[in-house]
């Protein structure tokens, strides 16, 4: 999947996604984004985060390795987390501009019973496939809190493709919260947590709409709605590719 985030109007983010996800086995899952145009200019960011893990006989998704690398000004941050087959994290390691930071000891109850974003997404992916809401609750760890990653489902809508945006027929809505479990939070929130809590005061947290766009593998965004003090963010699907079947803007 490939995908641009708009900002007052503006193309100011690129996006792909990749998804290998059979039916047993190991599952791979990566997202990658960046600024573009004059944006990049100003705040030159990229990202990049996947997963690898068990896709167990019961259709549990259960991650083995995840890792998240971010670029700010030439300067790079890397975290991997390690988990075990039966579902206990293993370890976890943090590179901040070259200089190993990982913390000597790791708090248990920080860690232990935790997941990574990408596989509880790609969790409730599968079950939107399998015809059911857009709802799932998973606990994470993301270096230094552990939080409580949550789709509620809000019904389903019929979307149609525009200029913007491929997809056309009907997905699921669901609005993704993030709640604070454990670890040290701010008082005021920062970050995703203050983007969060902007929307909420208007009434909209952030929202994502889900649909199978073929017969085979999960549900997958098809757009994303971002609310915040300077503006409506969007992230629109702009290209579909499973085998030999491809769907773009172009098209």
């Amino acid at each position: 999947m490939t995908y641009q985030v708009y900002a007052g109007g503006i193309n100011a983010v690129d996006a792909t996604m990749d998804i290998v996800y059979p039916e047993t086995g190991n599952y791979h899952i990566m997202f990658k984004a960046k600024t573009r145009g004059f944006l990049a200019k100003l705040a030159p960011w990229w990202g990049s985060f996947e997963s690898n893990g068990w896709r167990m006989d019961d259709k549990e998704d259960r991650p083995q390795v995840h890792k998240s690398v971010s670029s700010w000004r030439e300067e790079k941050d890397v975290s991997e987390y390690k988990y075990k087959r039966d579902g206990g994290f293993d370890s976890f390691k943090i590179t901040e501009a070259g200089k190993d930071k990982t913390p000597k000891k790791l708090d248990q109850e920080l860690v232990e019973g935790t997941t990574d974003a990408l596989t509880a997404t790609l969790q409730v992916m599968q079950s939107v496939a399998e015809g059911n809401e857009c709802a799932g609750e998973s606990e994470v760890f993301d270096g230094k809190r552990r939080f409580a990653l949550v789709y509620n489902d809000d019904g389903s809508e019929a979307l149609t493709s525009t200029g913007y945006n491929i997809f056309e027929g009907t997905a699921e809505k669901c609005t993704v919260e993030v709640r604070p479990v454990a670890g040290r939070w701010h008082e005021k929130p920062r970050g995703w947590m203050s983007i969060q809590e902007q929307g909420r005061e208007k009434g909209l947290l952030p929202t994502v709409w889900m649909a199978k766009m073929n017969d085979t593998g999960p549900a997958v965004p098809v757009k994303v709605r971002v609310k915040t003090d300077y503006g409506t963010l969007f992230m629109h699907l702009v290209k579909y590719q499973n085998g030999d079947r491809m769907i773009s803007l172009d098209d």
